[in-house]
């Protein structure tokens, strides 16, 4: 057990991640900035108003950063080295729960030496969480790659209230099966008072593993697990949001709507821009809406002199071989559908693989006629919001996939299943040709939804929930 200090921090994020990036300026001075993401734009007026402070990796291997002060809140960074970045965070976090979580869309990989390593990165992790948080603190662990962390930092700090949310799916009991250390993982998230999904299946999964997979005898029910040694946990759907204000102003400078005219005329002016923006991820369905599209313009239903699509693929863990081989395929398949179908000087789908400024990407969602979120699995999709919130008209589209979290709350997109690419053919078409009466009452739908349920408001929420669970159960 770890002593609480009487100076620690009353509010403490624990997330794989710090919430700052690190500058160097020409003379060599090391600096740090605020990183972009609607995560640290919501907790961080909160951490500010309470003095809290944000456990994480600072991003770079075998190093020690001692910790610091950032804007209002104590930054405190966790090393790694770099075979725990390896095993750890590409190995078990990326190559185990990751692809399991995803409805096994990549086959996942179990390997043992992964599995302690996750173990030793989660204690530590929630160690230096038990020393920098005050007495009876709130502490919000975020994510897959800190499963663990819930009960090892109870063990060490029973004072504290907990609260864990998984960003990403959690999957149904026959999946979560596979993994040799399901009941671990189970009881690793048992140590909160309150675990967050982001939909209401994710929390019924856990549900019914913690009935049967329970390290120890629990009891279920409705949303509560009652431990052995009566303590509750809460399992509850949270679906997360974006900063909807600050896309819409951000939309609306100036600036940004000069590069959208600008982007609009680099693409050649076309009646139909078709935008999609995601990671290079297997998981994001990227294979299937380049198929559709092509086929789509090989057919003539849409003229590759009047219609584009904008595809941005953001980089992300090139280092893993699933991925390399993603990249390879992409390229290919843009390649051949450009050469078939393409008009002279000008490209049927414009693919950059590439990250771009949040400025320009609010660019490109102003000027998306539709705009096409197709993942084959994704615990919400944060584009599709994204879109809504910088479109600022009412003639704009959003195709967008059953099987991302975002579905259940964008009712009034245009719903497909990625896995039919001849309902993916005909639903893009008719997102494309509706009628604008049609268009504006869907759109405006999904601008209240997105107006109404803000980052900000999804924060408040959980930790609103967190107290009541603690007051009631503690």
């Amino acid at each position: 057990m770890t002593a609480a200090p009487t100076d620690g921090a009353p509010f403490v994020v624990v997330a794989n991640r710090l919430p700052v990036d690190r500058t160097v300026s020409p003379d060599g001075t090391i600096d740090w900035r605020t990183s972009p993401g609607g995560l640290v734009t919501a907790l961080e007026p909160v951490m500010r108003a309470k003095g809290g402070a944000w456990v994480g990796w600072h991003g770079a291997p075998d190093e020690t950063v001692e910790e610091f002060e950032h804007d209002g809140f104590t930054v405190v960074p966790v090393p790694l080295s770099a075979q725990e970045v390896n095993e750890y965070y590409e190995g078990f976090s990326n190559a185990t729960l990751w692809p399991l979580y995803h409805d096994s869309v990549a086959f996942p990989e179990f390997h043992r030496e992964w599995w302690d390593s996750y173990q030793l990165v989660n204690q530590r992790f929630a160690q230096r969480a038990a020393e920098v948080a005050g007495p009876g603190a709130t502490v919000w662990v975020q994510d897959y790659q800190l499963h663990l962390v819930p009960t090892m930092l109870r063990e060490l700090r029973p004072d504290l209230k907990i609260g864990f949310f998984l960003h990403i799916p959690f999957p149904p009991v026959e999946l979560f099966h596979q993994i040799p250390w399901r009941r671990q993982l189970l009881g690793g998230l048992m140590g909160a008072d309150l675990v967050g999904f982001q939909v209401p299946g994710g929390a019924q999964n856990f549900l019914r593993l913690a009935r049967r997979h329970a390290p120890e005898k629990v009891t279920v029910k409705g949303s509560e697990i009652t431990l052995g040694d009566g303590r509750v946990a809460v399992a509850k759907a949270f679906p997360i949001s974006i900063d909807t204000d600050g896309f819409r102003e951000l939309a609306e400078s100036d600036e940004v709507k000069a590069e959208a005219r600008q982007l609009r005329e680099d693409l050649g002016n076309p009646k139909v821009i078709f935008l999609g923006v995601d990671r290079l991820d297997y998981t994001k369905g990227l294979r299937q809406r380049i198929r559709a599209m092509g086929e789509l313009f090989a057919e003539g239903k849409l003229d590759p002199s009047e219609a584009v699509l904008l595809q941005v693929a953001t980089p992300s863990r090139e280092r893993v071989e699933e991925y390399k081989r993603l990249r390879d395929d992409i390229d290919l398949l843009v390649g051949r559908i450009n050469s078939e179908v393409g008009g002279v000087g000008r490209s049927a789908i414009v693919y950059r693989h590439a990250s771009f400024p949040r400025h320009t990407m609010a660019a490109m969602y102003s000027i998306a006629d539709v705009m096409v979120v197709t993942p084959l699995r994704d615990g919400m999709n944060l584009v599709a919001k994204e879109y809504v919130a910088c479109h600022g008209s009412d003639d704009g589209a959003l195709v967008l996939s059953e099987f991302a979290g975002a579905a259940l709350e964008l009712k009034q997109a245009y719903l497909v299943n990625p896995y039919d690419l001849n309902g993916m053919k005909e639903t893009l078409m008719q997102a494309a040709t509706d009628g604008p009466r049609v268009r504006r009452r869907r759109m405006s739908a999904l601008r209240r939804q997105v107006t109404e349920h803000t980052i900000d408001r999804w924060a408040q929420n959980f930790l609103d929930t967190l107290d009541e669970v603690a007051r009631a159960h503690g």
